[in-house]
Protein backbone atom coordinates (compact mmCIF):
# COMPACT_ATOMS: atom_id res chain seq x y z
CA UNK A 1 0.00 0.00 0.00
CA UNK A 2 1.31 3.45 -0.91
CA UNK A 3 1.06 6.18 1.71
CA UNK A 4 1.55 9.92 1.25
CA UNK A 5 4.87 11.36 2.53
CA UNK A 6 3.31 13.04 5.57
CA UNK A 7 1.68 9.77 6.61
CA UNK A 8 5.04 8.00 6.32
CA UNK A 9 6.64 10.79 8.38
CA UNK A 10 4.12 10.26 11.15
CA UNK A 11 4.83 6.52 11.15
CA UNK A 12 8.56 7.22 11.50
CA UNK A 13 7.90 9.75 14.25
CA UNK A 14 5.79 7.23 16.09
CA UNK A 15 8.50 4.59 15.88
CA UNK A 16 11.11 7.12 16.96
CA UNK A 17 8.97 8.19 19.88
CA UNK A 18 8.54 4.59 21.00
CA UNK A 19 12.29 4.08 20.94
CA UNK A 20 13.05 7.30 22.79
CA UNK A 21 10.48 7.09 25.57
CA UNK A 22 10.32 3.33 26.10
CA UNK A 23 11.07 3.56 29.87
CA UNK A 24 8.25 6.06 30.29
CA UNK A 25 5.98 3.85 28.21
CA UNK A 26 6.32 1.13 30.83
CA UNK A 27 4.42 3.44 33.18
CA UNK A 28 1.91 4.68 30.60
CA UNK A 29 -0.83 2.65 32.23
CA UNK A 30 -0.48 4.91 35.28
CA UNK A 31 -1.40 7.99 33.26
CA UNK A 32 -5.20 8.39 33.33
CA UNK A 33 -5.49 9.60 29.72
CA UNK A 34 -2.94 7.35 27.99
CA UNK A 35 -5.43 5.44 25.80
CA UNK A 36 -7.43 8.41 24.49
CA UNK A 37 -7.58 9.21 20.76
CA UNK A 38 -5.63 12.29 19.67
CA UNK A 39 -5.43 14.54 16.63
CA UNK A 40 -2.37 15.66 14.68
CA UNK A 41 -0.13 18.64 15.25
CA UNK A 42 -1.44 20.18 12.01
CA UNK A 43 -4.97 19.89 13.40
CA UNK A 44 -3.84 21.80 16.49
CA UNK A 45 -2.37 24.71 14.54
CA UNK A 46 -5.18 24.75 11.99
CA UNK A 47 -7.79 24.79 14.75
CA UNK A 48 -9.41 21.68 13.26
CA UNK A 49 -10.15 19.68 16.39
CA UNK A 50 -13.60 18.90 17.73
CA UNK A 51 -13.99 19.87 21.43
CA UNK A 52 -13.50 16.39 22.89
CA UNK A 53 -10.60 15.59 20.56
CA UNK A 54 -8.93 18.89 21.44
CA UNK A 55 -9.07 18.02 25.13
CA UNK A 56 -7.67 14.52 24.66
CA UNK A 57 -4.95 15.84 22.33
CA UNK A 58 -3.85 18.67 24.61
CA UNK A 59 -3.39 16.30 27.54
CA UNK A 60 -1.43 13.83 25.42
CA UNK A 61 0.92 16.04 23.43
CA UNK A 62 3.86 13.83 24.39
CA UNK A 63 2.44 11.38 21.86
CA UNK A 64 2.83 13.87 19.00
CA UNK A 65 6.63 14.07 19.04
CA UNK A 66 9.57 12.45 20.79
CA UNK A 67 10.06 13.99 24.22
CA UNK A 68 12.57 14.22 27.02
CA UNK A 69 11.40 13.78 30.60
CA UNK A 70 11.89 16.43 33.28
CA UNK A 71 11.97 14.24 36.40
CA UNK A 72 9.91 15.20 39.43
CA UNK A 73 11.47 16.09 42.76
CA UNK A 74 12.03 13.42 45.37
CA UNK A 75 10.69 15.95 47.90
CA UNK A 76 7.58 17.62 46.42
CA UNK A 77 6.89 21.12 47.71
CA UNK A 78 3.66 21.23 49.64
CA UNK A 79 0.92 23.51 48.40
CA UNK A 80 -1.03 24.17 51.59
CA UNK A 81 -4.73 24.85 51.21
CA UNK A 82 -6.62 27.89 52.45
CA UNK A 83 -9.73 27.40 50.33
CA UNK A 84 -12.28 30.17 49.88
CA UNK A 85 -15.61 30.36 48.07
CA UNK A 86 -14.06 32.17 45.13
CA UNK A 87 -17.09 31.96 42.79
CA UNK A 88 -19.14 33.99 45.24
CA UNK A 89 -16.41 36.64 45.48
CA UNK A 90 -15.61 37.32 41.82
CA UNK A 91 -17.47 39.37 39.23
CA UNK A 92 -16.22 41.38 36.26
CA UNK A 93 -17.48 43.45 33.37
CA UNK A 94 -17.43 42.58 29.66
CA UNK A 95 -18.72 45.60 27.80
CA UNK A 96 -22.00 46.42 29.61
CA UNK A 97 -22.63 42.96 31.04
CA UNK A 98 -21.59 41.52 34.40
CA UNK A 99 -20.16 38.00 34.50
CA UNK A 100 -19.01 35.59 37.20
CA UNK A 101 -16.40 32.87 37.53
CA UNK A 102 -18.72 30.17 36.21
CA UNK A 103 -19.13 32.16 32.98
CA UNK A 104 -15.36 32.32 32.53
CA UNK A 105 -14.89 28.59 33.11
CA UNK A 106 -17.56 27.80 30.53
CA UNK A 107 -17.01 30.49 27.89
CA UNK A 108 -13.23 30.10 27.71
CA UNK A 109 -13.42 26.29 27.99
CA UNK A 110 -11.21 26.13 31.07
CA UNK A 111 -10.14 22.56 31.82
CA UNK A 112 -8.18 23.45 34.93
CA UNK A 113 -7.49 26.50 37.10
CA UNK A 114 -5.56 26.93 40.32
CA UNK A 115 -5.18 30.12 42.35
CA UNK A 116 -2.40 30.69 44.90
CA UNK A 117 -2.50 33.52 47.42
CA UNK A 118 0.57 33.90 49.64
CA UNK A 119 1.70 30.50 48.35
CA UNK A 120 -1.49 28.74 49.47
CA UNK A 121 -4.17 27.15 47.28
CA UNK A 122 -7.36 29.18 47.64
CA UNK A 123 -9.17 27.70 44.64
CA UNK A 124 -8.64 24.72 42.34
CA UNK A 125 -10.93 23.18 39.75
CA UNK A 126 -10.65 20.58 36.98
CA UNK A 127 -13.08 20.10 34.11
CA UNK A 128 -13.54 17.89 31.03
CA UNK A 129 -12.13 14.85 32.82
CA UNK A 130 -8.85 16.49 33.86
CA UNK A 131 -7.39 15.70 37.28
CA UNK A 132 -4.39 16.92 39.30
CA UNK A 133 -2.41 14.17 37.53
CA UNK A 134 -3.21 15.48 34.04
CA UNK A 135 -0.27 16.80 32.03
CA UNK A 136 -1.36 19.59 29.69
CA UNK A 137 0.38 21.37 26.86
CA UNK A 138 2.06 24.67 27.59
CA UNK A 139 2.61 25.98 24.06
CA UNK A 140 4.15 29.45 24.45
CA UNK A 141 4.24 29.23 28.23
CA UNK A 142 7.39 27.24 27.44
CA UNK A 143 8.93 30.44 26.04
CA UNK A 144 8.92 31.98 29.51
CA UNK A 145 10.50 28.85 30.96
CA UNK A 146 13.23 28.81 28.30
CA UNK A 147 14.00 32.47 28.92
CA UNK A 148 14.27 31.74 32.65
CA UNK A 149 16.96 29.16 31.90
CA UNK A 150 19.01 31.96 30.32
CA UNK A 151 19.02 33.73 33.67
CA UNK A 152 20.09 30.54 35.42
CA UNK A 153 22.90 30.04 32.89
CA UNK A 154 24.17 33.57 33.61
CA UNK A 155 24.28 32.91 37.36
CA UNK A 156 26.11 29.63 36.70
CA UNK A 157 28.66 31.39 34.49
CA UNK A 158 27.73 29.51 31.31
CA UNK A 159 26.68 32.82 29.70
CA UNK A 160 28.60 36.02 30.42
CA UNK A 161 25.59 38.29 29.99
CA UNK A 162 22.77 39.41 27.73
CA UNK A 163 25.16 41.25 25.42
CA UNK A 164 26.77 37.97 24.34
CA UNK A 165 26.23 37.19 20.67
CA UNK A 166 23.86 34.39 19.66
CA UNK A 167 26.38 32.96 17.22
CA UNK A 168 28.87 32.45 20.07
CA UNK A 169 26.61 29.61 21.24
CA UNK A 170 24.88 28.57 18.00
CA UNK A 171 27.54 28.14 15.29
CA UNK A 172 24.88 26.93 12.84
CA UNK A 173 23.67 30.55 12.56
CA UNK A 174 27.06 32.04 11.68
CA UNK A 175 26.85 33.90 8.39
CA UNK A 176 23.09 34.31 8.66
CA UNK A 177 20.90 37.28 9.58
CA UNK A 178 21.63 36.35 13.20
CA UNK A 179 25.18 37.67 12.93
CA UNK A 180 25.40 40.65 15.28
CA UNK A 181 22.28 39.65 17.22
CA UNK A 182 22.64 39.55 21.02
CA UNK A 183 20.91 37.31 23.52
CA UNK A 184 19.05 40.40 24.76
CA UNK A 185 17.76 41.00 21.23
CA UNK A 186 16.45 37.43 21.12
CA UNK A 187 14.80 37.70 24.53
CA UNK A 188 12.92 40.78 23.32
CA UNK A 189 12.17 39.17 19.93
CA UNK A 190 14.00 42.09 18.38
CA UNK A 191 16.61 40.31 16.29
CA UNK A 192 15.51 42.22 13.19
CA UNK A 193 15.11 38.93 11.31
CA UNK A 194 11.99 38.75 9.15
CA UNK A 195 9.23 36.48 10.49
CA UNK A 196 5.56 35.64 9.92
CA UNK A 197 4.00 34.03 13.01
CA UNK A 198 0.54 33.28 11.53
CA UNK A 199 -0.26 29.84 12.97
CA UNK A 200 -3.03 28.94 10.55
CA UNK A 201 -1.20 30.05 7.37
CA UNK A 202 0.54 27.05 5.76
CA UNK A 203 2.92 29.44 3.99
CA UNK A 204 4.04 31.25 7.17
CA UNK A 205 7.49 31.02 8.74
CA UNK A 206 5.83 29.53 11.82
CA UNK A 207 4.52 26.63 9.77
CA UNK A 208 7.93 26.24 8.08
CA UNK A 209 9.41 25.77 11.54
CA UNK A 210 6.64 23.32 12.42
CA UNK A 211 7.40 21.31 9.27
CA UNK A 212 11.04 21.16 10.34
CA UNK A 213 9.88 19.82 13.70
CA UNK A 214 7.70 17.24 11.97
CA UNK A 215 10.69 16.21 9.87
CA UNK A 216 12.58 15.35 13.08
CA UNK A 217 15.95 15.74 11.41
CA UNK A 218 18.82 17.13 13.51
CA UNK A 219 19.59 20.71 12.51
CA UNK A 220 16.44 21.19 10.43
CA UNK A 221 15.03 23.93 12.67
CA UNK A 222 18.24 25.98 12.56
CA UNK A 223 18.30 25.59 8.77
CA UNK A 224 14.91 27.34 8.67
CA UNK A 225 16.17 30.13 10.93
CA UNK A 226 19.48 30.55 9.10
CA UNK A 227 17.68 31.02 5.76
CA UNK A 228 15.60 34.00 6.94
CA UNK A 229 16.43 37.51 5.70
CA UNK A 230 17.08 40.56 7.85
CA UNK A 231 14.31 43.16 7.91
CA UNK A 232 15.62 45.56 10.59
CA UNK A 233 18.80 46.33 12.45
CA UNK A 234 19.18 44.12 15.54
CA UNK A 235 17.56 45.50 18.66
CA UNK A 236 15.46 48.15 16.90
CA UNK A 237 12.17 46.40 16.05
CA UNK A 238 10.00 43.85 17.89
CA UNK A 239 8.35 41.03 15.93
CA UNK A 240 6.73 38.19 17.87
CA UNK A 241 8.51 35.05 16.70
CA UNK A 242 8.42 31.48 17.92
CA UNK A 243 11.55 31.04 15.84
CA UNK A 244 13.41 33.30 18.28
CA UNK A 245 12.64 30.89 21.11
CA UNK A 246 14.00 27.95 19.15
CA UNK A 247 17.16 30.00 18.69
CA UNK A 248 17.14 30.79 22.42
CA UNK A 249 16.79 27.10 23.25
CA UNK A 250 19.83 26.41 21.09
CA UNK A 251 21.70 29.20 22.92
CA UNK A 252 20.96 27.59 26.30
CA UNK A 253 21.85 24.14 24.99
CA UNK A 254 25.13 25.40 23.54
CA UNK A 255 25.98 27.33 26.68
CA UNK A 256 25.25 24.73 29.37
CA UNK A 257 26.28 21.67 27.35
CA UNK A 258 23.28 19.60 28.37
CA UNK A 259 19.63 19.19 27.35
CA UNK A 260 17.26 21.96 28.43
CA UNK A 261 15.08 19.40 30.22
CA UNK A 262 18.06 18.22 32.25
CA UNK A 263 19.11 21.77 33.11
CA UNK A 264 15.55 22.72 34.07
CA UNK A 265 15.34 19.67 36.30
CA UNK A 266 18.65 20.40 37.99
CA UNK A 267 18.13 24.13 38.52
CA UNK A 268 14.38 24.48 39.22
CA UNK A 269 12.11 21.46 38.76
CA UNK A 270 13.71 19.25 41.38
CA UNK A 271 15.11 21.83 43.85
CA UNK A 272 11.80 23.71 43.98
CA UNK A 273 9.85 20.51 44.52
CA UNK A 274 7.73 19.85 41.45
CA UNK A 275 5.59 16.81 42.22
CA UNK A 276 5.22 15.23 38.76
CA UNK A 277 7.38 14.37 35.79
CA UNK A 278 6.98 16.72 32.83
CA UNK A 279 7.80 16.13 29.17
CA UNK A 280 9.36 18.41 26.56
CA UNK A 281 9.15 18.04 22.78
CA UNK A 282 12.39 17.49 20.86
CA UNK A 283 13.43 18.73 17.42
CA UNK A 284 14.67 15.22 16.61
CA UNK A 285 15.02 11.93 18.49
CA UNK A 286 17.39 12.60 21.40
CA UNK A 287 17.81 16.14 20.03
CA UNK A 288 17.28 19.69 21.30
CA UNK A 289 14.10 20.74 23.09
CA UNK A 290 11.54 22.93 21.28
CA UNK A 291 12.23 26.21 23.06
CA UNK A 292 8.87 27.81 22.33
CA UNK A 293 6.35 25.06 22.96
CA UNK A 294 5.68 21.44 23.79
CA UNK A 295 6.42 21.30 27.52
CA UNK A 296 3.60 19.35 29.16
CA UNK A 297 3.14 19.42 32.93
CA UNK A 298 0.49 19.31 35.61
CA UNK A 299 -1.47 22.41 36.56
CA UNK A 300 -0.03 22.39 40.07
CA UNK A 301 3.55 22.31 38.78
CA UNK A 302 2.90 25.22 36.41
CA UNK A 303 1.57 27.09 39.45
CA UNK A 304 4.69 26.15 41.40
CA UNK A 305 6.81 27.58 38.60
CA UNK A 306 4.85 30.82 38.87
CA UNK A 307 5.39 30.85 42.64
CA UNK A 308 9.12 30.27 42.14
CA UNK A 309 9.19 33.31 39.87
CA UNK A 310 7.07 35.37 42.28
CA UNK A 311 9.55 34.56 45.02
CA UNK A 312 12.37 36.12 43.00
CA UNK A 313 13.94 32.93 41.69
CA UNK A 314 15.31 31.96 45.11
CA UNK A 315 15.15 28.35 46.28
CA UNK A 316 15.95 27.56 49.91
CA UNK A 317 18.15 30.64 50.11
CA UNK A 318 20.01 29.92 46.85
CA UNK A 319 19.74 32.55 44.13
CA UNK A 320 18.93 30.80 40.85
CA UNK A 321 18.43 33.92 38.71
CA UNK A 322 20.38 37.20 38.40
CA UNK A 323 19.48 39.97 40.82
CA UNK A 324 16.43 41.86 39.57
CA UNK A 325 15.67 39.32 36.83
CA UNK A 326 12.13 38.52 37.96
CA UNK A 327 11.31 42.21 38.48
CA UNK A 328 12.49 43.03 34.94
CA UNK A 329 11.46 39.98 32.91
CA UNK A 330 7.71 40.67 32.99
CA UNK A 331 7.80 44.42 32.39
CA UNK A 332 7.82 46.53 29.18
CA UNK A 333 11.27 46.92 27.64
CA UNK A 334 13.01 49.63 25.66
CA UNK A 335 14.66 48.88 22.33
CA UNK A 336 17.83 50.47 20.97
CA UNK A 337 15.58 52.65 18.82
CA UNK A 338 14.08 54.18 21.98
CA UNK A 339 10.74 52.47 21.41
CA UNK A 340 9.10 50.86 24.45
CA UNK A 341 7.53 47.50 23.68
CA UNK A 342 4.81 45.74 25.65
CA UNK A 343 6.92 42.63 26.01
CA UNK A 344 9.48 41.43 28.54
CA UNK A 345 11.97 38.56 28.57
CA UNK A 346 9.45 36.34 26.81
CA UNK A 347 6.79 37.23 29.40
CA UNK A 348 3.77 39.45 28.69
CA UNK A 349 3.33 42.58 30.83
CA UNK A 350 -0.24 43.18 31.96
CA UNK A 351 -2.38 45.27 29.57
CA UNK A 352 -5.43 46.00 31.74
CA UNK A 353 -5.44 49.00 34.08
CA UNK A 354 -5.44 46.88 37.27
CA UNK A 355 -2.63 44.62 36.05
CA UNK A 356 -0.52 47.58 34.96
CA UNK A 357 -1.04 49.23 38.37
CA UNK A 358 0.00 45.99 40.13
CA UNK A 359 2.95 45.24 37.84
CA UNK A 360 1.32 41.91 36.97
CA UNK A 361 2.55 39.82 34.05
CA UNK A 362 1.95 36.41 32.50
CA UNK A 363 3.31 33.50 30.54
CA UNK A 364 0.74 32.85 27.83
CA UNK A 365 0.26 29.98 25.38
CA UNK A 366 -2.12 29.58 22.46
CA UNK A 367 -5.47 27.90 23.10
CA UNK A 368 -5.60 29.30 26.61
CA UNK A 369 -2.58 28.39 28.73
CA UNK A 370 -1.58 30.95 31.37
CA UNK A 371 0.66 31.54 34.37
CA UNK A 372 -0.39 34.91 35.83
CA UNK A 373 1.83 36.53 38.45
CA UNK A 374 0.72 39.53 40.50
CA UNK A 375 3.63 40.59 42.75
CA UNK A 376 1.68 43.40 44.41
CA UNK A 377 -1.10 41.11 45.66
CA UNK A 378 1.08 37.97 45.98
CA UNK A 379 -1.16 35.96 43.67
CA UNK A 380 -0.34 33.26 41.11
CA UNK A 381 -2.98 31.81 38.77
CA UNK A 382 -2.38 28.95 36.34
CA UNK A 383 -4.88 27.75 33.76
CA UNK A 384 -5.28 24.98 31.23
CA UNK A 385 -7.83 25.64 28.50
CA UNK A 386 -8.99 24.04 25.25
CA UNK A 387 -10.01 26.85 22.97
CA UNK A 388 -10.93 25.94 19.37
CA UNK A 389 -8.36 28.07 17.53
CA UNK A 390 -4.78 29.07 18.34
CA UNK A 391 -5.73 32.72 18.90
CA UNK A 392 -8.77 34.99 18.84
CA UNK A 393 -11.23 32.61 20.50
CA UNK A 394 -11.36 33.89 24.08
CA UNK A 395 -14.87 35.26 24.68
CA UNK A 396 -13.59 36.61 28.00
CA UNK A 397 -10.12 38.17 28.34
CA UNK A 398 -8.49 35.95 31.00
CA UNK A 399 -6.49 38.87 32.37
CA UNK A 400 -9.72 40.69 33.29
CA UNK A 401 -10.77 37.65 35.32
CA UNK A 402 -7.34 37.18 36.88
CA UNK A 403 -7.28 40.83 37.96
CA UNK A 404 -10.73 40.45 39.52
CA UNK A 405 -9.63 37.31 41.37
CA UNK A 406 -6.48 38.99 42.68
CA UNK A 407 -8.45 42.00 43.93
CA UNK A 408 -11.14 39.81 45.54
CA UNK A 409 -8.50 38.01 47.60
CA UNK A 410 -7.27 41.15 49.35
Amino acid sequence: MNHPPLYRTRILLTLGSLCLVLPAALHAQDYPHADEPIGTIEDVYDGHLTPDLAVSTFRNIDRLFPTRTIPASDSPRELPEALVDLPSMVSYQVDEATYDLYDFLSLDNVTGMIVLKDGEVVYETYQRGNTPDTRWMSMSVAKSITSTLVGAAIVDGHIDGLDDMVTDYVPALAGSAYDGVSIRDILLMASGVEWNETYTDPASDRRDLLRAQIEQRPGAAMEVMAALPRAHEPGTHHTYSTGETQVLGEVVHGAVGMPLATYLAEKIWQPYGMEADANWWLDSPDGVEIGGSGLSATLRDFARFGQFFLEGGVIDGSTILPEGWTETAGQPQELKSGETIEYGYMWWPGWTDPSIADGAFAAIGIQGQNIYINPTRNVVIATHMAQPKPVGREPVDPLVVFDAIAAALD
